[in-house]
């Protein structure tokens, strides 16, 4: 899968994501179309992780726990934090196009908080 399909799929698993942490549907269930396999997969992986991915968020920043992240961002670092510790892709990509994701979804704002926060996460997470 190239790198454009890899975002807009990081795209499509960030409005899953989004609508189950918001309305509480399941996953797929608001999205028309099918969702390609990697957003499934990788939204699936996220929603499962979820609270052991929000502690991790809070632990790292005093300022901005994830329960008073809005659903965008939180989604957004959720998916960040996990590709960090899976080592699915390197650290650089996961850190950037995730705030990516913010700039577009959120604002600039929320990109910055985004990528502070992953960055000190991925000094943390052992060397893949």
């Amino acid at each position: 899968m190239t790198a454009t399909g890899r975002r807009a799929s990081r795209r499509t698993a960030l409005f899953l994501l989004y609508q189950w942490d918001l309305i509480g549907q399941p996953l797929a269930s608001l999205y028309e179309g099918t969702p390609d396999e990697f957003a499934v997969s990788l939204a699936g992986a996220v929603s499962e992780r979820a609270e052991a991915l929000d502690r991790r968020i809070t632990e790292t920043s005093d300022e901005w726990p994830a329960d008073r992240l809005g659903t965008l961002e939180r989604n957004v670092l959720r998916i960040g934090v996990y590709e960090l510790e899976e080592g699915t892709v390197p650290r650089e990509v996961a850190i950037n196009e995730a705030v990516v994701l913010a700039k577009r979804y959120a604002s600039e704002d929320a990109a910055k908080l985004v990528n502070g926060i992953l960055a000190r996460i991925a000094r943390e997470v052992e060397p893949a």
